[in-house]
């Protein structure tokens, strides 16, 4: 056995002896040509006021992390990741059992839809009457997991007012429901909850079904989590992201607060648990949760930027919905103008209609340069049509 092995290495010595005769550097790193880098990201003149990033972000501190320790992702660490579940246990108030970590809360959403889907029941399976309740519009491309898995979409229209309504939604829950969505703030209204409504539409709905709370945006509001309410009702998930406020979209992380239970249940459907975020993400994160100064900038940049856009678009017949996000949602009926063309021509990426009557469109608060643009092409438009 000895000798075999003296006759391995003699033979892997002459491959290393080879290599050697390379420049070994120029192996490990290839120069970064163009062709490696994305060309859409590269365009210095395109403005992304579409899927609600955030224009400062990462913070100093995550962009520090990125660049000191990107040599430590050619391996696991799976330590980070507990390191990072102590850090958001502590945030908010709740104990490491408490947390699961997703590539973006988008992963806990799916993850919670497989869940909620799985708890069907053999009744509703028989009728096909299992259903969830989520309101509309809300941000329901998660959703399309749920309704492959069987449930039907109940949609429960937003109030006059373009808030989520509590009251219908829970006259639209019956025993057949299976899941009811709150995303507070609402997306794409930018709406929030009263909390204390919210707390008791929660308390009474997670007796017998699964609340899904997304809190995606509350950061851009002085609301509380309802975070604190987990242990005491085994019902309630909350969905979390750093896409938002802390700059990390295309990093990809986000996290679910729940019950112990239920995180135990959540972790079971995922593959390989807590760990299907890089480890240059979860140390961004860790940073991200530090840096408690850029977080209070974004927030008061937005504020201002956000009352800016808004009064110029009402300047412009837009009607506006007073919005606790970082974006905004506007009506272009008595616009009259093409308004999609005009962004286009300007090179300004935004959102879509979401509902056809009254033509409500979101848009996303940029820096003020960039809002700034966007005004004066919808300025521009409107001028030429005088």
């Amino acid at each position: 056995m000895e000798t075999n092995r003296r006759l391995w290495l003699k033979k892997i010595g002459i491959g290393v002896a080879g290599i050697g005769l390379i420049n070994f550097n120029s192996f490990a790193a290839p120069p970064v040509t163009e062709d490696l880098v994305d060309r859409f990201e590269n365009d210095a003149e395109l403005i992304f006021l579409r899927s609600n990033e955030n224009p400062y972000g990462p913070s100093p501190l995550a962009r520090k992390v990125f660049a000191d320790h990107a040599n430590r992702s050619n391996r696991y660490h799976w330590d980070v990741a507990t390191q990072l579940i102590a850090a958001l246990a502590k945030k908010n108030s709740v104990q490491d059992e408490n947390i699961l970590l997703g590539a973006g809360s988008t992963e806990i959403l799916d993850l919670v839809a497989k869940f909620a889907s799985l708890n069907k029941g053999s009744e509703s399976k028989e009728t096909g009457n299992a259903n969830y309740v989520i309101a509309d519009p809300s941000y329901d491309y998660w959703t399309v997991t749920l309704d492959y898995l069987g449930l039907a979409k109940n949609k429960v229209p937003l109030t006059t007012g373009k808030k989520i309504n509590l009251q219908t939604m829970l006259e639209a829950v019956n025993q057949d429901t299976k899941l009811v969505y709150i995303c507070n703030p609402n997306n794409p209204t930018g709406t929030l909850c009263e909390r204390e409504a919210l707390v008791e539409f929660v308390t009474k709905i997670s007796q017998n079904t699964i609340v899904l709370i997304d809190e995606a945006y509350l950061e851009f509001t002085t609301q509380q989590s309802l975070s604190n309410m987990v242990n005491e009702h085994k019902n309630i998930i909350i969905a979390k992201t750093f896409s938002k406020i802390y700059g990390l979209a295309g990093a990809r992380i986000g996290y679910a607060i729940a019950n112990k239970t239920v995180i135990d249940d959540l972790a079971n459907l995922q593959s390989n648990t807590n760990n299907s975020v890089s480890v240059l993400s979860k140390l961004a994160a860790i940073a991200s949760l530090k840096d408690d100064e850029f977080v209070s900038n974004c927030y008061l940049l937005n504020e201002n930027v956000r009352q800016y856009t808004m009064r110029e678009l009402i300047k412009l017949n837009c009607e506006c919905i007073a919005s606790d996000t970082n974006f905004i949602y506007f009506s272009l009926s008595k616009y009259n103008k093409d308004y999609f063309k005009q962004l286009a021509n300007n090179n300004i990426q935004g959102g879509r209609i979401y509902e056809e009557q009254g033509k409500w469109t979101r848009i996303t608060v940029g820096e003020m340069g960039e809002m700034k643009k966007f005004i004066k092409a919808l300025q521009y438009a409107a001028a030429i049509h005088r």
